[in-house]
């Protein structure tokens, strides 16, 4: 098994992969190994083909050509080493469901659908939710939390069957900037554990908790480290962007 930075072990192998819907290419030849406790933030323009990635990698999307390896196997027989947590939805109000069973219902993935939970899921269920600092509020109702609690309480829902790679869609959307800095800090801690990808769109605040980022418009730039040049910007969101720093890179996109 080939090696990473520090002698990590490759985890996924994506080679040569095109994703087309009918005749629109979504994904065109992506290459991309991702190493043990990679933390990579995946940026890009809406209708990039972010999401899709994504899917691929789960299994839910077929490629038109290409292959993924997952600890050497297919997709659709590694699931169980991954969790995924899609775009957040807004939580209907008063939705009768409690932090605690919401998690627990993860646990179905590997128990399958109409068999009853046991202590194991009980105990699972809770060491999830002590992970994303919510175990206190397991008799909670989800739609009485905030934005950012809920988005905890999904990613404890993807960690319940102990995952070796989490997957996260744009998991800072609906969390309130002023908390923003904990939820991130929490991921860093995560991924001591754990392989992460992460879409955002929020390039200034993953490029200070990312280990590295990659640039996705149908095709993909990724050079395994933070740093993205000007042109590598500029051939993803096709317009002019300026590049300032102070302190930490920020990166300011001209109106397109």
């Amino acid at each position: 098994m080939m090696e990473g930075k520090g002698g990590a072990a490759k985890v996924m192998s994506i080679e040569g992969l095109w994703v087309s819907y009918g005749n629109q290419v979504i994904l065109k030849n992506i290459d991309l190994d991702i190493f043990e406790n990679d933390f990579i933030g995946i940026i890009g323009p809406n209708g990039g083909g972010k999401t899709t990635l994504l899917k691929a990698i789960l299994g839910m999307v077929r490629p038109t050509k290409g292959k993924i390896r997952i600890f050497g196997g297919r997709p659709e027989d590694a699931k169980r080493y991954m969790g995924y947590v899609p775009q957040r939805k807004d939580v209907p109000q008063n939705f009768p469901i409690t932090v605690f069973e919401v998690v627990r219902l993860g646990r179905y993935s590997n128990r399958g659908l109409g068999r009853r939970f046991n202590s194991q899921d009980d105990e699972a269920t809770l060491e999830a939710l002590k992970s994303v600092d919510m175990a206190s509020h397991v008799d909670t109702e989800i739609s009485n939390l905030s934005g950012g609690q809920q988005q905890r309480v999904f990613i404890a829902r993807a960690l319940v069957n102990d995952p070796k790679i989490l997957l996260l869609d744009e998991p800072n959307i609906g969390i309130d900037v002023a908390i923003q800095k904990d939820f991130y800090e929490m991921l860093r801690r995560l991924n001591r554990e754990m392989t992460i990808l992460m879409i955002s769109h929020d390039v200034t605040a993953i490029s200070s908790y990312v280990k590295t980022i990659a640039c996705l418009n149908r095709v993909l730039f990724y050079h395994g480290t933070k740093e993205i040049s000007k042109e590598d910007f500029e051939k993803v969101y096709h317009c002019p962007i300026e590049l300032i720093a102070h302190g930490q890179p920020h990166r300011v996109l001209e109106e397109h």
